[in-house]
């Protein structure tokens, strides 16, 4: 099972899978009428929007992050994390620049 697996790398692909799923739920649950292409465009130039879809993105990855948390599998953790980190300071520079 992946909840036994302690390994950096699992961490990592959890970490990129984990907003981009998030990415999904949020756009099929408060844009159904919109192309997922409409969607994005419509996501990247409104600040707001931007926003809501990447606190949501990211609890994914808090939610996975604490789970490994609690079953001690510190590498995949790690790997969360360090993705997560990378995904914040992204939307921080999205927000700021556009």
């Amino acid at each position: 099972m992946i909840l036994t697996r302690d390994n950096l790398k699992l961490g990592l692909v959890l970490g990129l899978i984990g907003p981009l799923a998030g990415l999904f739920v949020f756009y099929l649950v408060k844009f159904p009428g919109f192309s997922f292409r409409e969607f994005l465009q419509f996501a990247v130039h409104n600040k707001s929007t931007i926003t809501s879809v990447s606190t949501f993105s990211l609890l994914v990855n808090a939610l996975l992050f604490a789970v490994y948390v609690h079953f001690d599998k510190t590498q995949t953790f790690k790997g969360i994390f360090i993705i997560t980190m990378i995904y914040g300071i992204g939307i921080l520079l999205l927000k700021l620049f556009i």
